[in-house]
């Protein structure tokens, strides 16, 4: 089983302080426990480093260009970086005509644009509305996942 991580998951992850960090952190350690691939976009990097390297007091992590080069090593040698290629363009444009998109969700849909190219149907998001509108994607909560308690509840498929 492989999944894509949206943006607002990796970010999390390195957000200190922030009441979802915990709930980011574990719910990669826990999907990563149970063998499922994840993948990560070059759409997620470049996301990334907007919200890594904008000041904090306007919504992001006020990291310097020195830290974030460190934290992008760090997330691609942890995590499959799949490609851009032709086809992710096409496709992109088809989704953001067939579901009228418009302003910051065109970075959304690009996201699932490469993961119907790479055949990849589910996604660990914060943001799982922002998704729901997308046919063949399975949009997971963080939180979903860490909730279902190892040996107890159901894990993650």
């Amino acid at each position: 089983m492989s999944y894509a991580l949206d943006t607002n998951l990796l970010v999390r992850t390195l957000h200190q302080n922030h009441p979802m960090q915990p709930i980011a952190v574990q719910a990669v350690e826990r999907l990563l426990d149970q063998g499922v691939a994840l993948h990560v976009f070059p759409q997620n990097l470049y996301e990334f480093w907007v919200v890594a390297t904008r000041p904090i007091d306007q919504n992001g992590l006020g990291m310097d260009v020195t830290k974030t080069l460190r934290e992008l090593a760090r997330l691609k040698s942890a995590l499959p970086l799949l490609p851009d290629i032709p086809e992710i363009y096409s496709e992109w444009e088809r989704l953001v005509s067939q579901h009228s998109v418009s302003g910051r969700k065109a970075h959304d849909a690009r996201i699932v644009a490469a993961m119907k190219v790479y055949g990849l149907n589910h996604l660990v998001t914060f943001n799982t509305d922002d998704f729901k509108r997308y046919a063949g994607i399975t949009v997971v909560d963080p939180q979903d996942i860490v909730a279902s308690a190892p040996g107890g509840g159901p894990e993650i498929s």
